[in-house]
């Protein structure tokens, strides 16, 4: 059954056939008792379709509206269903207004004033007090434009100025424009993404949306319009009501009136005492009297049994809610047979096909003969309808999973510049030269080569020297990063000191390397046990998370079974960032160890650790046949000893502890699988005891430290590694604000938090006044239990302020940032940092995923001086971090220094202090070139013997070009610096001509008509492709000849190719236009006598066949 078949199951409900008689009547007062769950969605979108009038929806807040919203829209068009929100971050707080929830409203709005269809518009108490833009005005404040239309520029900036749009170099967020040459781009309040205008002359030849993040389009339009931000227009203008978008005979429904107009009256106070010149609360909000009087005029229909207006008539549903299951799938069979029996037609709603497929196999190993019957479609909330017969039950509630609206579609996009900001290069940044070594970027400039002028990237060694790099040779400069926050020691040019530091690297990493290809070749031939497929208990186990699996931890999981599954013992690295689940795996590995009858032992450094791993997992297996204890010297000797018993007699399936585990005494009854976590923590004698245990005994290996891709794929010959890099879909983005210290904030944060039973961290960074901030929390919260942990504390002091807030006896932790490593408290759900601007990005995110661990919404408080006193970088980190408070994907560009840690932490800490003196992507690349040499050399028969024949290697050669012709980006046509390096540093690395088509294709996508300059460039770099082709390590051009140089040291493989013997065949049959000359380092083609480099670029292409 489909989401639509369901919902004409209820067009023969009598209770919705009387209220559509009712309202046909006249009658403008309902009361409906006892509508449960979802269900109003289905009762209110049916009720839309036959009654034919719009609807307003006020539910009790915006998690609830956005729950409503996601319902109704299974059950109808969504071009036909809006979510309207408040313009502000917080409820009625005028301080801070919401540029995603105001784009979404005008984009709502624009709709709304389009659509001749009845609408149903969701709501929430904050949102309908607000004054919005009245229609007239939205129509003559929208700009439209259309192809083949002309457009006066100096009016148009004019005009987007009136309204308040800033002009940019690249738009990324809406009320920005820019203009280039021939191109605007213009974001809109009302779109999800800016528009395009490609002009010639003054009229418009095209119009695309684009992508604000690779600023590239995305499709082609025939129209685009522009909307200005809704919310400032009212504050100039009268302003007006929503209902009044939607039109005379609307019905308002109501979830809870009388707690709506109760929250209202509230905020308005709240919002009188904020009033300033600037935020005046009388043009923002209309008074209560006002908003009862409006919605009044309308006909009403409230839900629930308390009502602000009489109603003229009572209706009632005989419904209940979806009865508690537990994840207890017997009483589920039952449940589902008991109803069938009755007459009734159980379904399961869920969108995730995976979650039925694990259901349908749970039912099938606990042999019910039951046939689920699923609708692909999510529901907030399950349902039985006794009237009808029908039981919608929800996957999520089965499960108790969290369930997450997928509500509003507008993505807020600022921020993205500002990550991208972090990779580019700007003057006073230090960049590694592989030949030269490190030096500091002075910025482009234009220098005079060969008769022409080329930009140049002027980089400056010790004691002034400069360096000019030419813009073909950009793919030898990388951005430094090293490990730390102090500058590196800068090279002197021609000196031997970098060739020697490089040297000196590569000995050192091929000892590293050559212990991790000894382990991982041993491992292969060794034979460890092979563990049986999955249990029906391990799907219940998988489909009980409260998560969605993200694709990476489905391939995770999947890679480790078939480890476990292999006669070879697993060795095997999952990465992922905090709160990406990589505990999940671990559970998941666990049990299924556990069901073939082996015991499991997990590693962790710290007694802090074992802890918590032990709630974990306790909490996690609970409901299944499976033991879990834990050892750390916090408990008695009496109670170790026991637990030791346990294990040595086989009473103990699952061990958690600290390298104490290792020693000697330790006696397991069958070990399968031993799990380390944070592998890089433990000493040098527990990692040589490790080493013991990995040869034949299962292992898997967990670290919060992401680990780069790029490494990733050099180690891929030393270890079996799983990169778990996007967070659960959904998990709740932890609600991030920026303000100021102010004791009203600390106060309500921490009390609400209290009051829910939950935790808050307070993170204040220095420990001499640490104390005065607990003691004024002490003093601002009497009711909270405060205990503070910093880094100077003993570690015996520390562990137990830990275990103590761990195990609940305090609720508040004012703590330096000792929190950031590892410690994962999902009771805790408040965290505020102090001197916020201090930290860095990656300190702050790390500190954020601490909270909103577990499926209860979180907060997170930066405070720092008001943010216009910062300076540029700290007021951009801040406004970075407060708009990515969804977890992830944003946050791996921003991160560089943990690339850093990552690979310290895979390769081993002393390679930090190599990292730090020649820089991450140089020490990447020696790490590639001497794990290639081991393979190569000392271990080619052993690998052979594991892995198989490698493929022959192909002969590579990397080309530079010197041309006589002007290649390059003019400032005319790419204005921004750091964008045109960004560009260059781009075509300097592309290696075919398909990438280099498709970059041609996005530069005048995003610029414009290339000028003869810039097509020139592109020439150079088809020159640059051709010449490695055939091998050449350097093309000049003078006029239209070519010169070509190949190094005398390529060696027979290079006389052996084909492509020799074509150059050797064309300086035979034409040598009035190719010879070949001999100088000290090179053979020197020639190439002469073509009418132009085209011509001769063609004849090279030929050689290369």
């Amino acid at each position: 059954m489909n989401s639509q078949e369901f919902a004409h199951l209820f067009d023969k409900h009598s209770v919705l056939i009387e209220l559509e008689d009712e309202l046909l009547a006249g009658k403008t007062r309902i009361g409906i008792q006892n509508c449960i769950g979802s269900s109003k969605a289905i009762v209110l979108s049916q009720l839309l379709k036959s009654s034919n009038r719009s609807q307003l929806i006020i539910c009790d807040d915006l998690e609830h509206a956005e729950n409503m919203y996601s319902d109704i829209e299974v059950f109808m068009d969504h071009n036909y269903v809006f979510l309207w929100k408040d313009s502000f971050r917080k409820s009625f707080n005028l301080t801070q207004s919401d540029n995603a929830k105001i784009q979404s409203n005008a984009s709502v709005l624009d709709a709304l004033s389009d659509i001749d269809h009845p609408k149903i518009v969701v709501t929430y108490p904050e949102a309908i007090s607000e004054k919005i833009i009245n229609q007239d005005q939205l129509k003559k404040s929208k700009l439209t434009f259309r192809v083949g239309e002309e457009v006066d520029l100096d009016f148009l900036i004019e005009l987007l100025n009136e309204y308040h749009f800033y002009r940019e170099d690249f738009v990324y967020e809406p009320g920005q424009f820019s203009i280039r040459g021939g191109i605007i781009d213009l974001f809109s309040y009302a779109n999800e993404l800016p528009i395009r205008l490609e002009l010639f002359g003054r009229t418009i030849e095209s119009i695309r949306e684009f992508d604000p993040i690779s600023q590239l389009s995305t499709k082609t339009l025939v129209r685009g319009t522009v909307v200005p931000n809704v919310s400032e227009s009212v504050q100039t203008q009268e302003g007006t009501h929503i209902l009044n978008y939607l039109g005379k005979k609307t019905i308002v429904c109501t979830t809870d009136l009388p707690k709506a107009i109760n929250k209202i009256e509230k905020g308005l106070e709240k919002v009188s005492s904020q009033a300033t010149e600037e935020h005046n609360p009388t043009n923002i909000f209309f008074n209560l009297p006002e908003i009862i009087n409006k919605i009044g005029a309308n006909s009403i229909i409230e839900f629930g049994s308390q009502y602000h207006f009489r109603p003229s008539i009572k209706l009632k549903f005989n419904q209940a809610p979806q009865a508690p299951i537990n994840k207890n799938f017997n009483l589920l069979i039952d449940t589902f047979k008991s109803l069938e029996e009755q007459g009734y037609k159980p379904l399961i709603f869920s969108e995730s096909p995976k979650q039925i497929e694990r259901l349908e196999s749970i039912f099938d190993d606990l042999n019910s003969g039951y046939q689920l019957q699923p609708v692909y479609k999510s529901l907030s909330e399950g349902f039985i309808d006794h009237s009808l017969k029908v039981a919608a039950y929800t996957e999520h509630q089965i499960f108790n999973r969290y369930y997450l609206a997928r509500s509003g579609k507008s993505v807020s996009t600022s921020g993205n510049i500002s990550l991208k900001e972090l990779q580019n290069l700007n003057p006073g940044d230090f960049v590694v030269h592989i030949d030269h070594g490190i030096g500091q970027f002075k910025g482009l400039q234009r220098i005079e080569m060969a008769g022409k002028m080329q930009d140049a990237i002027r980089i400056e060694y010790r004691n002034n020297d400069l360096l000019y790099v030419n813009i073909a040779s950009l793919y030898k400069i990388s951005k430094y990063k090293g490990n730390s926050g102090n500058p590196p020691k800068i090279n002197k040019l021609g000196g031997d000191a970098w060739t020697n530091l490089k040297r000196k690297t590569k000995a050192q990493v091929k000892d590293i390397a050559k212990d991790l290809i000894k382990l991982y070749a041993k491992r292969k031939v060794e034979k460890g046990f092979k563990f049986h497929p999955d249990t029906y208990l391990q799907t219940e186990l998988e489909a009980s998370f409260i998560y969605e699996d993200t694709p990476d931890q489905a391939k995770a999981t999947e890679d480790f079974k078939k480890d476990m599954e292999s006669p070879n013992p697993m060795d095997r690295l999952i990465c992922g960032d905090v709160g990406f689940g990589k505990t999940e795996i671990a559970i998941r590995a666990a049990f299924k160890a556990v069901t073939d009858s082996k015991q499991v032992a997990i590693l962790v450094p710290t007694t802090i650790l074992a802890q918590q791993h032990y709630q974990t997992f306790r909490d996690r297996l609970r409901d299944f046949p499976c033991s879990v204890d834990y050892v750390n010297r916090f408990r008695t000797t009496k109670q170790q000893n026991q637990t030791m018993n346990n294990l040595a007699e086989g009473k103990l399936d699952i061990i958690i502890g600290t390298h104490k585990l290792l020693s000697k005494k330790t006696k397991f009854k069958d070990l399968g699988l031993l799990i380390i976590d944070e592998e890089q923590k433990f000493g040098v004698s527990a990692k040589e005891r490790l080493k013991e245990f990995r040869a034949n005994v299962d292992t898997l290996t967990l670290t919060a430290t992401p680990i780069p891709r790029t490494l990733h794929f050099s180690l891929m010959g030393a270890r079996d590694l799983s990169i778990i890099q996007t967070p659960p879909p959904n998990r709740r983005p932890v609600q991030t604000e920026v303000q100021v210290w102010n004791d009203e904030i600390i106060k309500e944060s921490i009390s609400a938090e209290i009051s829910r039973g939950g935790q808050a961290f307070v993170i204040h960074n220095r420990v001499k006044d640490i104390q005065e901030i607990a003691q004024r929390i002490r003093n601002l919260v009497p009711q909270a239990n405060v205990i503070v942990g910093h880094g100077q504390m003993k570690g015996d002091e520390l562990e137990k302020v830990m275990v103590q807030f761990i195990e609940g006896e305090y609720n508040v932790l004012v703590a330096t940032t000792i929190i950031e490593s590892g410690l994962d408290i999902p009771n805790a759900n408040t965290i505020i940092i102090n001197n916020a601007h201090m930290f860095g990005l990656s300190d702050l995110h790390q500190m954020r995923g601490r909270v909103g661990r577990s499926n209860i919404k979180a907060y997170c408080y930066l405070l720092a001086p008001p943010i216009y006193t910062l300076p540029d970088e700290g007021r951009r980190r801040l406004q970075a971090i407060e708009e990515f408070s969804d977890l992830g994907s944003g946050f791996n560009v921003a991160m560089r220094d943990l690339d850093i840690r990552g690979a310290g932490n895979l390769l081993g800490a002393e390679q930090s202090g190599f990292i730090a003196e020649i820089g991450f992507n140089m020490y990447h690349k020696i790490l590639d070139e001497a794990i290639q040499e081991l393979r190569d050399g000392e271990f080619k028969e052993v690998l052979e013997k594991v892995d198989g024949k490698p493929k022959p290697k192909k002969l590579e050669v990397t080309s530079t070009v010197e041309t006589d012709f002007d290649a390059r980006i003019p400032e005319n046509y790419v204005s921004n610096v750091a964008e045109r390096i960004n560009l260059y540093t781009q075509l300097s690395t592309i290696e075919n001509v398909d990438n280099l088509d498709q970059s041609m294709e996005k530069i005048i996508d995003r610029f414009g008509k290339l000028p003869k300059e810039v097509s020139q460039l592109f020439l150079s770099i088809r020159l640059k492709i051709a010449a490695q082709n055939i091998y050449a390590e350097k093309l000049k051009t003078r006029g239209p000849d070519i010169f070509l140089y190949f190094n005398n040291d390529l060696g027979e493989e290079f006389y052996q190719e084909k492509t020799f013997s074509n150059i050797m065949e064309m300086v035979r049959i034409k040598p009035n236009r190719f010879s070949f000359n001999q100088s000290n380092k090179h053979l020197i083609l020639t190439i002469k006598g073509f009418g132009s480099i085209q011509d001769g670029l063609s004849e090279i292409l030929l050689l290369a066949q």
